[in-house]
């Protein structure tokens, strides 16, 4: 387990303690949170192109997180907030109401076995959060690299009657001025497409209510009561 002393590293206490917009230099500039930001590549390049915005990127994977903190350090950006968390937890029990202006999921596992593909974190029960979490107005960015899972989003959107599709098609193979992660580059060089979801929530639309939570902390390792534990 990599110990991450980043100070762009955000632990969960401080997020509840404080309040996860207030962590950031400027708390009043508009917040966009990466669901799952790998080594960092996109949330770095979106928050180069966008100053004025602050993201907060999450992972449940330390490794990630030590990556793109210190991606994040390297190009000197100050609008960068890295947690380690469950998605479903994090808009669940650390972010209030309607507090996100977009919301980023690339290439999450598919669970391609057709047994697992109610584990996919997009789904039916995953858009009644994203109604929570976003503000009116507020986009969702989905990309997937396997068509099935883009088929599969795309079936729900004529029920989805909060958010309003802003492609032509249910879904789209290009997405001109994306950015584009590690793991994207490498599908995009073989030649295989991605699969691009952009909605946005609509101008009228309520909050709502967030789905009981169905994921807990206990899955993560805490690695610092471990040390402490360990502690003379």
């Amino acid at each position: 387990m990599i110990h991450i002393t980043s100070p762009v590293f955000l632990r969960e206490p401080a997020a509840i303690q404080y309040g996860i917009p207030a962590v950031f230099p400027q708390p009043e500039r508009p917040l966009h949170l990466e669901i799952g930001c790998g080594t960092g590549d996109f949330v770095v390049e979106l928050a180069q192109r966008s100053p004025e915005i602050n993201f907060l990127a999450i992972d449940i994977f330390n490794k990630g997180c030590s990556k793109t903190c210190n991606k994040t350090t390297a190009a000197g950006l100050e609008n960068i907030r890295v947690m380690r968390t469950e998605a479903r937890y994090l808009l669940t029990r650390l972010l209030p109401a309607e507090s996100l202006d977009a919301i980023y999921v690339n290439c999450p596992d598919p669970w391609p076995k057709k047994r697992h593909r109610y584990r996919r974190l997009v789904n039916r029960d995953f858009f009644p959060l994203l109604q929570h979490a976003l503000i009116p107005g507020g986009e969702f960015f989905f990309v997937t690299d396997f068509g099935d899972y883009a088929e599969q989003v795309a079936e729900l959107l004529p029920t989805l009657n909060e958010f309003d599709n802003q492609l032509d098609s249910p879904y789209a193979t290009d997405f001109p001025d994306y950015p584009v992660s590690k793991y994207m580059k490498r599908f995009l060089d073989l030649g295989q497409n991605l699969h691009y979801i952009h909605l946005q929530k609509k101008l009228d639309a309520l909050p709502g209510d967030p789905p009981a939570p169905t994921s807990s902390r206990g899955f993560r390792i805490n690695w610092e009561e471990r040390e402490a534990a360990k502690s003379p």
